[in-house]
């Protein structure tokens, strides 16, 4: 992706007009001057090109890093409209995100990663519950067994898959897409979430994951196929039948409380899961959201998994930042640099890698 190009997209994302950056500059450019930045037609100097950058809330390595080429196949699934400005956010914290990933990359000298999402056969399913079987068989494909899976975000950075947590704008879930580089370069799969709590981080996770298994279902209910490969991707349905009989009429709320904290997700995907399975009838399942005690499930998580629980812990990404300490330890960067490639201070950076005094 060319300076221009970049530049643009800055400018989207803050939400400004040609001439509301030009009257925000110091320096006297007109709005034609940075058409022409953005065009590729002329390059501005080194102290405009910084009053850009701070105009604009984005770093100099942003505007200037040129590893990345562009995106490819980023949807905005969750709402009919998406604005120009908000597009551009995601598309930015995208951009920059990789472009530090693959920096660190080149600086330990790591081999180019396999394609992992591409490798997944993309299925055509009729309707949303035969994405049951292809849960199944993604994760034996993964040789992932039937028990719960500890961690959505190690197991998809574990495949090379980039996991990147935002502030998304209000209405978004996740969103997936390939980076594309120079070159013959493969491209760098990326799974950008609305980090809300982890239950629903969780299910999110294995939603996206669901878009890149199912190629497409013909009653038009993607989402909701998408959601059912989710559940039983993350509540195998062997595993919570062994945990509570193939039939239920009702459930004490202590056993649901620890079921949802052995799979790790939100009560209203683990009443779902039940139905779906049929451990639950439909009728029941209604008449639970007669209780107003269970409405409020809706809108407020009962019995949230906390920072005491593996869970937690276990879902932030960290293979990124595990890099970084990496290369500091084998003196390939000075702690400054780390603390720019981590967007964090240097006094985090250097408390974490010399531990507590």
């Amino acid at each position: 992706m060319a300076f221009g190009d970049r530049l643009r997209l800055a400018r989207r994302r803050a939400g400004l007009s040609l001439a509301a950056l030009s009257e925000r500059l110091e320096s006297k450019i007109s709005a034609q001057a940075i058409n022409k930045y953005e065009n590729g037609k002329m390059m501005p100097s080194s102290s405009i090109l910084v009053e850009l950058g701070k105009a604009l809330g984005v770093s100099l390595d942003f505007l200037l890093q040129g590893q990345v080429a562009g995106l490819d196949g980023i949807e905005f699934r969750k709402r009919a409209s998406t604005t120009d400005q908000e597009r551009a956010l995601v598309e930015t914290e995208v951009i920059d995100h990789v472009e530090r990933y693959l920096a660190i990359e080149k600086i330990l000298d790591l081999p180019d990663q396999s394609r992992t999402l591409e490798t997944i056969p993309h299925a055509i399913l009729q309707e949303p519950a035969e994405a049951e079987k292809e849960a199944r068989s993604l994760r034996k494909r993964w040789d992932l067994g039937g028990d719960p899976i500890p961690s959505m975000t190690a197991l998809l950075e574990e495949r090379n898959i980039r996991v990147l947590k935002i502030n998304l704008p209000d209405g978004f879930s996740g969103v997936t897409c390939h980076v594309k580089r120079g070159g013959d370069r493969p491209d760098v799969p990326v799974i950008v979430i609305n980090s809300f709590n982890v239950e629903r981080d969780r299910f999110t996770l294995a939603h996206e994951l669901a878009h890149s298994a199912i190629k497409e279902v013909h009653t038009g209910k993607v989402e909701k196929a998408m959601d059912r490969f989710a559940a039983a991707f993350l509540i195998p349905a062997e595993h919570l039948e062994n945990e509570v009989g193939k039939e239920r009429s009702s459930f004490a709320f202590q056993e649901l409380v620890r079921l949802k904290h052995i799979y790790g997700v939100s009560m209203m995907a683990l009443l779902s899961r039940l139905r779906d399975l049929g451990i639950i009838s439909e009728q029941n399942y209604k008449n639970l959201f007669r209780n107003p005690r269970i409405r409020k499930w809706l809108k407020e998580e009962p019995a949230p998994l906390t920072e005491r629980e593996g869970f937690v812990a276990l879902e932030i990404p960290q293979r990124f930042e595990g890099y970084v300490f990496r290369a500091l330890a084998e003196g390939l960067i000075p702690p400054t640099k780390a603390a720019a490639l981590l967007r964090k201070p240097l006094a985090y950076v250097e408390q974490q890698f010399k531990g507590p005094q």
